[in-house]
């Protein structure tokens, strides 16, 4: 009696523990199959016209299609872009608000600002990397012509020349303090709110020089509004073959590729996070897509989620020890 009552009891065991992963199985689909269930939230760290912008608005409209609910554009530019992906950093772990961030606020930030609210490697959930984009160093047309010619002109006013960036803790910030070191200049930081902002900046010659994407000063540089000297990227671009990178102009340790990611809150569902991958890089091989991404100057990325965090972290890896070489604090 006791043997059957044993028997029975690890019987009915074995099937409660079937019928709980049964269960959970059922949970996971639902939970991909039942999402989105509301609009998606497109958090964006610079103000409307950036870079980061631009890309951005270009995949919510194809995916509101796709997926069966708005996918909204909101931007919240300042602070390097730690403004925003804080906000959603607090956000419900559900997938309806993500980050469009780029490597500042998704990699660098803590090197620079010692009091930040979320962690870019626990706070997140990488989603997939999107673009690259071609990172410029732009002059203001009555700039020498070269590298070389205006670095010499930097050294030569010490003090008296200055550059914009598109945000504190932004490649932009960090490139210029790189070239700085490198190349023993002297030149002061102005932080300007994005890309729109910085460019109009060197327009009306506020500033002299500016690294930023090629998307923002592209049309201005056709225009014959600023210069182009150089990219800062590791080879040349396809959009400016011609154009020839800092390593090319005898500073081989100037590199600072650009790109973007789309990054949900930490804890959100690993079958949320596939969609959404999956769904994104649906997008990016739309030849819509593609063709007004590179007309904007953009590379295309895609993949799994793991190429972003990978890029996260080979890029706190690469600026780790160059913030703590070139002592660039934020607070």
């Amino acid at each position: 009696m006791i043997r059957l009552s044993l028997w029975l009891l690890t019987t009915l065991t074995i099937i409660a523990g079937l019928g709980g992963v049964q269960i959970a199985d059922a949970q996971t689909v639902s939970t991909a199959s039942a999402f989105p269930s509301k609009p998606i939230r497109l958090l964006i760290p610079t103000p409307p016209g950036s870079s980061v912008d631009i890309g951005a608005r270009v995949l919510a409209e194809v995916l509101r299609e796709r997926l069966g609910q708005p996918v909204l554009v909101e931007n919240r530019p300042g602070a390097g872009g730690t403004i925003a992906a804080a906000e959603v950093a607090r956000a419900p772990a559900d997938g309806h608000l993500l980050f469009v961030g780029f490597n500042g606020p998704l990699a660098t930030a803590p090197l620079l600002f010692s009091k930040l609210t979320y962690d870019p490697f626990k706070s997140f959930e990488p989603i997939i990397a999107t673009v690259a984009q071609p990172h410029v160093l732009a002059v203001k047309t009555d700039a020498p012509g070269t590298v070389r010619e205006w670095i010499a002109q930097v050294r030569a006013r010490p003090g008296r020349l200055n550059y914009a960036s598109v945000g504190n803790a932004s490649a932009s910030h960090l490139s210029m303090e790189l070239l700085k070191a490198e190349a023993g200049l002297f030149i002061v930081h102005i932080p300007y709110g994005g890309g729109p902002a910085a460019t109009q900046a060197l327009i009306s010659g506020d500033v002299d020089a500016l690294f930023t994407a090629l998307s923002n000063v592209q049309t201005q540089a056709k225009a014959g509004r600023l210069k182009i000297l150089a990219s800062v990227d590791e080879t040349r671009s396809s959009a400016l073959p011609d154009l020839a990178t800092l390593a090319e102009s005898g500073l081989p340790r100037v590199v600072a590729p650009l790109w973007n990611g789309i990054v949900a809150p930490a804890g959100t569902p690993r079958d949320v996070i596939q969609k959404l991958n999956t769904e994104v890089n649906w997008a990016l091989a739309q030849p819509e897509v593609r063709a007004r991404l590179h007309s904007a100057g953009m590379e295309i990325l895609g993949g799994p989620p793991d190429r972003l965090a990978r890029m996260m972290r080979d890029e706190i890896t690469k600026w780790g020890p160059i913030v703590q070489r070139t002592g660039v604090r934020l607070d």
